[in-house]
């Protein structure tokens, strides 16, 4: 049977058959009598959560989290995607910052910390920069490279009827680079989860990654499960959120294209 053959019921449906199964197979391993005591049942884990979300302690770290994580992403992304596009046209720079990002780039960004923690203290400052520096390397990459396989035949039709340097950039290769540029954005964006929790586990007083560490230390295995699953819902919703954006935009420039052929 194909896929185009089963109902959209029918595979969503079939989607929640493996987690489900994973869940059930947790929970007899945890319920087994000898169990080891990292093997916490996904019942207790969830009554955990719904503790710490119900005693607002969780949401305080949320919300400290968050607010690291959409600074470096922020930041490291709008410096990524600005000097990605610029380098596609403005080869000196190119050629500057090419072999700088080659060179940086499979550096593990966690091995940065003490270097950042030594420059701007034990903050939120530190942390919020090894965020931007983990953002910067996937959003540059591909809004680099997205800007340079436009077409050129585009840029020349562009200038053959009267468009500036400036215009064909604005109007051409940015919007025909953004399906590249959405592709380093969901990347950077996946990084900030990741990277956050190395960097709230180092002179952090807050947040979820200082959470899952004191609960460590603690031998609060349920406790650590709650805050490891609030990440990963956190990082699954804003992803859909950040495709959704991209869907919209993405469909507002092809149908905008279509009315000018029209």
């Amino acid at each position: 049977m194909s896929e185009r053959a089963l109902s959209p019921a029918l595979r969503r449906a079939l989607a929640w058959v493996l987690p489900l199964g994973v869940l059930v197979l947790l929970h007899v391993a945890a319920s087994r009598e000898g169990a080891p005591r990292y093997a916490v049942s996904p019942v207790q884990v969830a009554m955990t959560w719904w503790e710490l979300a119900r005693s607002g302690e969780l949401w305080a770290d949320v919300g400290a989290s968050l607010r690291r994580s959409f600074a470096g992403f922020a930041i490291g992304a709008t410096l990524g995607v600005g000097l990605g596009l610029l380098c596609s046209v403005v080869r000196p720079l190119r050629a500057f910052f090419d072999p700088l990002v080659s060179m940086a780039y499979p550096v593990p960004k966690v091995a940065l910390l003490p270097v950042l923690i030594t420059w701007l203290g034990f903050g939120d400052a530190s942390k919020v920069a090894m965020i931007a520096l983990a953002v910067f390397f996937p959003t540059f990459i591909n809004a680099l490279y997205g800007a340079r396989s436009v077409h050129p035949r585009w840029i020349w039709s562009a200038r053959n009827m009267g468009a500036s340097q400036s215009q064909c950039f604005f109007r051409v290769v940015v919007p025909a680079s953004l399906p590249h540029v959405f592709n380093g954005l969901r990347s950077g964006l996946a990084l900030s989860f990741v990277v956050l929790f190395a960097a709230e586990m180092v002179g952090a007083r807050n947040g979820l990654g200082n959470l899952i560490i004191k609960a460590e230390e603690g031998m609060r295995f349920d406790l650590m499960y709650a805050a490891v699953f609030t990440i990963g819902v956190l990082g699954f919703a804003f992803d859909r959120l950040l495709l959704a954006v991209r869907r919209r935009l993405l469909a507002r420039k092809f149908a905008g294209e279509d009315g000018n052929h029209g």
